[in-house]
């Protein structure tokens, strides 16, 4: 499918972050979501969590940690869906893989929930 407008993409992204729903926003830390078009390592990844997850922040503070970084790449996400359902389904699948990682969640957990 030819790859959605950024804006329009954007907020697809943005839906999906508001429907985990609050008690989650509340508990996300230091974090930013990004879209970006496409990863420069791997042309074929949907979404990257880098930073360091809540459940490993023993030694984080004192504020002098750069933001956590959820990018979700949309050209990756548009090139594998066939049609505007399938982008919003993989948007969503996406944001909320990547936000897992965030919490701690790694991928064997992920996959047995469903989301991997």
């Amino acid at each position: 499918m030819n790859p959605l407008p950024a804006t329009r993409f954007e907020r697809l992204v943005a839906d999906a972050i508001d429907s985990i729903g609050e008690p989650f926003h509340q508990l996300m830390d230091n974090v930013v979501i990004v879209v970006e078009d496409e990863s420069a390592d791997d042309p074929d990844l949907l979404g990257l969590y880098e930073g360091i997850p809540l459940t490993e922040r023993d030694t984080y503070g004192g504020g002098l940690e750069l933001p956590d970084r959820i990018t979700i790449f949309r050209l990756a996400i548009c090139d594998m869906c066939t049609s505007i359902e399938e982008i919003h389904d993989e948007v969503q699948i996406t944001v909320v893989h990547e936000i897992a990682h965030h919490f701690g969640i790694d991928d064997d957990r992920l996959h047995e929930l469903g989301w991997a």
